[in-house]
């Protein structure tokens, strides 16, 4: 009641400013600018203002706007009207605890209909609600109806839609085991690495009803890398870390996950290596040209990345296309990360590659490596010619002569190969790439035991 006396006032107080400020003020400056020019003649205009009829037809005049004014205002209070509220949330009783509601839409539209001063009280007031009450309704299927709890009866209501067919399950459990997925990793910066992340519950509870929680496949902490308070090597703790149920598909399944939220401890590092960079000089030189040097403008570079991709990778190799190549070049090239290496230290570098004319060199008794034996085989050369080779070597003289077998490399690819004898070709490699090597001999026979 002191809501609705409040309203009424402010009501009439808005009435009398509009008034006041549409007909009074206006007046007023009207008359005091009419007696600014006339003069002389104010004297008689004041006398005229302070005869009794003047004031009784002016109050007169003033009465009727105000009449007017009120009553229009009062019509279109009293008018009929309609509005409609959009996706009124529905507010359902039941017992949580034991059941789950299937079937009943979280929001509905409610049309009001009366006069327009009720649906402005109406809007203003809080305890307008959608209510559905399921307390007392046993598990099956069942038809409800969705009220408006209206704060005026003196309005009319729709509810769309009135009704809903809803579902009552039984609430059942499982335990799950949690697991975490980072979110947005490629946030984090390039020279850092998550190692290990701490949860304080690995284990949580999923409640729902059976068909439901049967569906669940795995309940994942979603650890968003973004929402960390700062990018530092330590360990930071992450609050509030949300859970969400997932199915064999990775679609979230609707169902009650105990906890919430769970707590976790972040460690950061910033695992690095430095590793030297190795020139892989591609195709054929110009005739009778050999490569003299390779220098770089940085011979080494720190890579960053997780401790396991870091462990296999030696050196980073820097492809440079030398085909038809007859004289000096400087080559201006970026690196290129290997796969799992998230950032280097320096992205590009200038090679001098330095020619010479070549000549070649035979290096004896090589001895044949195997590689990618399958487990469980051993293997053999079936003559004496066929465990060791003659490698030919072509270079500047300069490098030739401090070549020798050991370093050289000829090995056999034996992947997919099982027991017997076989013939396989033989390939060849060097630790200077300003050589190229060659085999004098194509394939060799061995021979695979089991």
């Amino acid at each position: 009641m002191k809501k609705i006396t409040k309203k009424s006032i402010n009501f009439f107080q808005g009435i009398w400013h509009f008034i006041e400020k549409v007909v009074i003020i206006p007046v007023t400056k009207l008359v005091l600018k009419f007696t600014d020019k006339t003069g002389s003649y104010s004297r008689k205009v004041e006398s005229w203002f302070s005869k009794s009829n003047t004031m009784l037809f002016v109050s007169l005049f003033l009465a009727i706007l105000i009449f007017i004014v009120v009553d229009q205002r009062a019509l279109s209070y009293t008018e009929k009207s309609a509005e409609i509220f959009s996706k009124v949330p529905v507010e359902v009783t039941y017992n949580e605890e034991s059941y789950v509601v299937e079937g009943l839409p979280k929001t509905v539209d409610v049309t009001l209909i009366g006069n327009r001063s009720s649906i402005y009280f109406a809007k203003q007031s809080p305890a307008s609600s959608v209510t559905v009450d399921l307390s007392g309704l046993k598990p099956g299927t069942h038809k409800v109806s969705i009220k408006y709890d209206q704060a005026l009866p003196s309005l009319e209501y729709k509810v769309n839609p009135s009704v809903a067919t809803v579902i009552i399950y039984p609430k059942v459990s499982a335990n799950k085991r949690l697991t975490v997925d980072l979110l947005n990793e490629d946030s984090l910066d390039s020279k850092l690495s998550i190692s290990d992340v701490n949860i304080d519950n690995d284990k949580v509870v999923v409640k729902g009803a059976e068909h439901k929680v049967s569906e669940v496949a795995t309940v994942k902490a979603l650890l968003d890398i973004k929402q960390l308070p700062s990018q530092e090597v330590g360990t930071i703790t992450m609050k509030d870390i949300p859970l969400k149920a997932f199915d064999k598909n990775g679609k979230i399944v609707d169902v009650e996950v105990v906890p919430e939220k769970i707590n976790a401890e972040v460690e950061i590092t910033s695992p690095s290596k430095e590793v030297p960079i190795k020139v892989i000089p591609s195709g054929e030189l110009g005739f009778g040209m050999a490569i003299s040097s390779i220098t770089t403008s940085e011979s080494k570079v720190t890579i960053y990345g997780k401790e396991k991709t870091l462990a296999n990778i030696s050196y980073l190799p820097v492809e440079i296309d030398v085909n038809g190549l007859k004289e000096n070049k400087t080559y201006k090239t970026e690196l290129n990360k290997p796969v799992g290496v998230k950032s280097l230290s320096v992205n590009n570098v200038s090679i001098n590659i330095k020619l010479d004319r070549s000549t070649d060199k035979v290096v004896d008794n090589v001895g044949i490596e195997y590689r990618n034996l399958a487990e469980g085989y051993s293997v053999q050369g079936v003559s004496e010619s066929d465990i060791k080779v003659s490698v030919t070597v072509k270079g500047v003289k300069e490098v030739l002569d401090n070549i020798n077998s050991d370093d050289i490399t000829a090995y056999l690819d034996l992947k997919g190969l099982g027991a017997g004898t076989h013939e396989v070709p033989v390939m060849v490699e060097g630790k200077d790439s300003k050589v190229e090597y060659k085999a004098k001999t194509k394939k060799v026979s061995i021979k695979i035991i089991k």
